[in-house]
């Protein structure tokens, strides 16, 4: 027993996810570095018209031609933004809690479903275990809005209309964060699994105990996937939902800039517009290395 464990450890050490992303700097990088930097200040202008929009004074906002820095910084703006109600006395902070706790809640259901589904399908024999790969293949074939109608009538089949979990239910499954964690997973070693399983660990434990320490690249990546597809969307509070204190983040920002409201939210909109942005330029910051590993080891150019 214990040489069994000890060549599960010698095993489980030896492997390593494949990795493109170099562990350090070395000098051979500058010139590398060199011809990167160019492109990668030019690709952070929007990133630095965001911020700077933001914080613009009316005037400032709305001035032709319009000036790409700032001059007379304010937090106008966010305070604005903030005090104000919509039409039906909800504040926005009613709408910016209810983003955060969807968001929170599919990310986390998504890994889970993700991992221990690309694990079954992966490493478990079963009966129709090719099939249901190949329908999650499929899945991944069709975009949103060809099943708008379907969706709609499944939700209200369901008595989802108008309900808390309208947000949450239809997006914890996601084909594509299925297919990268599957792929993935495939590369651990099958002799890995058996170790364990000699050692009287179960199906659950191995997943947990071996499975999940080694893909933290692709669940990285279906994070990321989650998060920007569950943050962005406004379609399901304006479809599904009738009641406002239901609604998202995302979705009120998009009355921000309705017709009636173009000129007088301008700053408004700017600071919503940054609200929305910033978690994904920190998540993207803090997990883009694990995201281009994950790419990388399921084949995907």
């Amino acid at each position: 027993m214990a040489m069994t464990l000890r060549k599960k450890k010698r095993r489980r050490s030896s492997y390593r996810a494949v990795k493109i992303n170099p562990p350090k700097f070395k000098l051979d990088q500058l010139p590398f570095l060199f011809m990167v930097m160019p492109i990668a200040l030019f690709t952070s202008l929007p990133l630095i018209y965001i911020f700077n929009h933001a914080f613009k004074p009316f005037d400032e906002l709305l001035e032709y031609p319009p000036r790409f820095f700032v001059r007379r910084p304010t937090m106008a703006n966010v305070t604005e933004l903030f005090d104000m109600a919509s039409t039906t006395g909800i504040p926005v902070s009613r709408y910016l809690f209810n983003s955060i706790i969807i968001t929170l809640a599919v990310v986390f259901l998504s890994i889970f479903l993700s991992t221990i589904t690309g694990f079954a399908l992966s490493k478990l024999k079963f009966h129709f275990k090719k099939t249901l790969t190949k329908v999650n293949t499929i899945a991944m074939m069709f975009v949103g809005a060809a099943v708008v109608i379907p969706r709609y009538i499944v939700t209200e089949q369901l008595g989802l209309i108008d309900n808390f979990w309208v947000h949450i239910l239809p997006m914890v499954a996601i084909p594509v964060g299925l297919f990268l964690v599957k792929q993935f997973i495939d590369q651990i070693p099958d002799e890995l699994i058996e170790a364990a399983k000699i050692d009287g660990a179960s199906s659950f434990l191995v997943y947990r105990k071996i499975v999940l320490p080694l893909i933290k690249p692709a669940i990285a990546t279906v994070a990321i996937l989650t998060f920007q597809t569950v943050w962005n969307d406004a379609a399901i509070s304006a479809i599904y939902i009738n009641t406002d204190s239901l609604r998202t983040f995302a979705f009120y920002m998009s009355t921000l800039a309705a017709p009636s409201n173009i000129v007088a939210g301008q700053g408004m909109t700017a600071v919503a517009s940054l609200i929305m942005f910033l978690p994904n330029l920190i998540i993207f910051i803090f997990l883009q290395n694990k995201v281009m590993n994950t790419m990388a080891h399921s084949g995907i150019k």
